[in-house]
């Protein structure tokens, strides 16, 4: 099934399709020659049965450190990724950016009805399920309804949702705009305001951070998801959740720079299934009340809002 998905094979038969890759196996065999002894002299990795083995040879160095570590986080067992903004927060009512608000009436409304959809359609059927959050209360608070109930699985005790708080997935700093609307931004900062908008992947806010920033702050947590094997689900923030999205959806994202432009509106969670050959992504609001205006909306900007 994996094969037929090879951009090679698209809109090809399934048996024609395996066939061929047969054929394609039995031309490698007569050629593969694997890595060992007589090649001690070069840099390399190797991985034996999907990752069950790594072998590494003079790894030397920051990037192919990294490298290496990615590779050994990688596997091919299915897995799924849910992606969801905090529930709406008192500074998104006031359209405000940044800051550690917590949640408005409407914004507890969804934490509520997100926990329902995590009780009935992922912990039903996947117990070793995981939570994770940034270190701020919208988010923190959005996953309280969630339960951790102690269950025996593979004959050991496992607590389900067990919160994980991430500083990674904090929010993009605004520095010195922090507390501020865009409006406010717009008429006090002007300069500052038209550089953002003409380049909203490499702006970096005074004393603050820019999309740049934040893709590196996100290394840890992509191993880290590239890691799991059991769903997780990641309630973070609208610019946080963009480059994850970006990262997995790379079919859907193509440039970097369009990464600041993915819209993650409010109540709604994103499943994502990671491939070999791409990712699918099915979208759900799970609360249809209208919470007017998401907040920190820029004005005039034709990107969607927040950060």
């Amino acid at each position: 099934a994996t094969k037929l998905n090879m951009p090679d094979y698209k809109d090809m038969k399934a048996e024609d399709a395996v066939q061929d890759f047969k054929i394609r196996i039995s031309k490698y065999a007569q050629v593969y020659e694997s890595l060992g002894d007589p090649d001690k002299g070069f840099s390399w990795i190797k991985t034996v049965d999907g990752g069950q083995q790594v072998v590494l040879n003079k790894i030397f160095g920051y990037l192919p450190g990294r490298i290496a570590s990615f590779v050994m986080n990688l596997h091919t067992i299915p897995k799924q990724i849910y992606l969801t903004r905090h529930g709406q927060s008192e500074y998104n009512l006031t359209q405000k950016i940044g800051g550690d608000s917590s949640l408005t009436p409407h914004g507890k409304e969804y934490a509520t009805a997100l926990a329902n959809f995590v009780h009935e359609n992922v912990l039903a059927k996947h117990p070793r399920s995981r939570l994770w959050t940034s270190t701020l209360k919208r988010t923190i608070e959005t996953g309280s309804h969630i339960r951790h109930d102690t269950v025996e699985v593979d004959g050991k005790p496992w607590i389900q949702m067990r919160p994980r708080r991430w500083h990674a997935l904090d929010e993009i700093h605004a520095g010195i705009f922090d507390g501020l609307t865009y409006a406010q931004i717009e008429e006090e900062d002007p300069e500052e305001f038209a550089m953002r908008k003409k380049d909203k992947l490499a702006y970096r806010y005074p004393r603050g951070e820019s999309y740049l920033d934040v893709f590196q702050r996100l290394d840890t947590i992509i191993h880290e998801l590239e890691r799991q094997r059991d769903p997780v689900l990641v309630i973070a923030h609208q610019g946080i959740l963009r480059i994850l999205y970006g990262y997995f959806m790379w079919n859907e994202v193509k440039q970097r720079e369009d990464c600041p432009h993915v819209s993650f509106p409010l109540n709604t969670i994103k499943c994502l299934k990671p491939h070999a050959y791409g990712c699918s992504c099915e979208s759900l609001c799970l609360l249809f009340t209208t919470p007017g205006e998401d907040g920190q909306t820029e004005p005039r900007a034709p990107d969607p809002p927040s950060h």
